[in-house]
């Protein structure tokens, strides 16, 4: 009797979750934590009633397609400290609850337009210290309304598009600094678009530094006036475009002159040479 009671109860206690805990995590109260167990995998078959997935601090390098369809419930997936270097396609379209995204300290190389599909209820965006992250695209943030914290710090971005944060009108608190920015004409949009929203956007400005070009380099990317880019506006009127076509003409005739020139002394010390020859003879 006492077997059948414990069997009975581990059955219930199967049928509440969905599926038993895996090998190597904690379950309780629909958080899983995986964290630190040297894993090179995600493990199968979660509860179905997962909030909370810590997979951080392990060695997994890919996450297979699908592999949150199932788990419809969850909350807050934690997957910083791995050694993944891209998400499949579509992980997110049924984590339409999820809030809390956490993708720091791993090698991701790029941030595509449709790695964040469907997650519309994410707050926290974590894709910090990743230092192989060299692009973001335009729309990689494409109708995440709710997002208020992204972080994108100490990572290898020389550029960011105006156009990845604008759709964002939650933003609150975004963090850029530790990377190569290169502060050329391509970063006066961004860098007006972040002056604009400083009073309800927090960035780490003392951290956010220019790498090039050589005129700025170690500058503090805020202290950046419009002084710093008015090169970039520069446009020339027809007088200038009159003076620089007559400057070619000048230099083309001068060109000219100067090869007929090079050729008749060049043809007078032939014939001079001649001439002493034969004098000699």
């Amino acid at each position: 009797m006492l077997l059948i009671s414990l069997l009975l109860a581990v059955g219930v206690m199967h049928s509440d979750a969905g599926t038993s805990c895996p090998v190597l995590c904690t379950c309780r109260n629909q958080v899983v934590d995986c964290s630190s167990q040297r894993l090179f995998s995600v493990p199968p078959d979660l509860p179905m009633d997962t909030r909370n997935l810590s997979l951080a601090h392990n060695r997994i390098a890919a996450v297979p397609p699908g592999y949150l369809t199932c788990y419809m419930e969850l909350r807050v997936l934690d997957l910083r400290n791995n050694s993944l270097m891209e998400l499949p396609p579509g992980l997110f379209l049924h984590a339409k609850r999820l809030a809390h995204l956490d993708l720091s300290y791993n090698n991701l190389s790029h941030v595509p337009a449709d790695m964040f599909q469907e997650a519309h209820s994410l707050v926290h965006i974590d894709l910090s210290h990743n230092p192989w992250l060299r692009r973001v695209h335009p729309q990689a943030f494409q109708g995440l309304v709710q997002l208020r914290d992204l972080d994108l710090s100490y990572g290898g971005l020389a550029f960011l598009s105006l156009e990845a944060l604008e759709g964002l009108p939650g933003l609150v608190t975004l963090q850029i600094g530790g990377n190569p920015w290169v502060c050329g004409c391509t970063m006066e949009p961004l860098l007006k678009w972040l002056r604009n929203r400083i009073q309800r956007c927090t960035a780490d400005s003392q951290l956010a530094e220019c790498r090039g070009p050589p005129e700025v380099e170690g500058a503090p990317l805020f202290s950046l006036t419009e002084e710093s880019f008015k090169a970039c506006h520069l446009t020339l009127t027809l007088d200038d475009y009159l003076f620089i076509a007559f400057v070619g003409f000048v230099v083309s005739i001068a060109s000219v002159a100067t090869n007929f020139l090079l050729g008749i002394t060049a043809n007078c010390c032939h014939r001079w040479s001649k001439a002493s020859e034969e004098e000699e003879i």
